[in-house]
């Protein structure tokens, strides 16, 4: 198969892979109640935290950023470049709208770290400190994982990585509208700190 006729396939495996809703399927199985009526009702990682099961929500996070590195290895070593990065958007939009779950998924910051990885690890690394270093002087998660990715495409831009840049640029917009409500609380001084109780 050639690599163009591998692009239509690369997006609908990466939209299958990152629909997985690793959250959901976790906490099911360790017998927790069902993720979607605890805190945001939201299936990621940060939710899954709320349930008071730490490695869980490890678990989680590390699943969910797994799903969207395997998603553009696997389309990538059969499609090259183009379909990494086509399977990296397909992930992307399965994790916030898998169709499993009437289209309510995650909020994709985990996702997009793990599709940095697979796609350009030196970027990956610079949104984890932005995270973590936002996060330790703000104690938002939110406001970390809106910063991180908003540094990420212009770090890529810089260095010249225009196609990736522009991916990036997507995904931090889909993010920044999945955190919109996070955004309005940030502006109203009331979103939840992490380890806030």
């Amino acid at each position: 198969m050639s690599p163009e006729a591998w692009l239509p396939l690369a997006f609908v495996l990466g939209y299958l892979l990152g629909s997985i809703p690793f959250g959901l399927i976790l906490t099911r199985l360790a017998g927790t109640p069902d993720l979607r009526s605890i805190g945001s009702g939201n299936i990621g990682a940060t939710n899954v935290l709320r349930t008071g099961r730490k490695g869980l929500a490890a678990a989680t996070l590390v699943c969910d950023m797994l799903k969207g590195t395997a998603a553009v290895i696997i389309a990538g070593y059969y499609g090259g470049p183009d379909a990494a990065m086509l399977a990296a958007l397909g992930a992307f939009l399965g994790h916030l709208f898998p169709v499993w779950l009437n289209f309510r998924g995650g909020k994709g910051v985990a996702v997009y770290i793990g599709v940095l990885i697979g796609l350009f690890w030196p970027a990956a690394i610079v949104f984890c400190v932005l995270w973590l270093a936002t996060a330790l002087t703000s104690r938002y998660s939110s406001l970390s994982a809106l910063v991180a990715s908003f540094v990420t495409p212009i770090f890529l831009w810089w260095f010249g990585h225009l196609a990736l840049a522009a991916l990036c640029a997507v995904l931090t917009l889909l993010l920044f509208y999945m955190h919109r409500e996070n955004i309005k609380r940030l502006q109203a001084g009331t979103e939840g700190r992490i380890g806030a109780k």
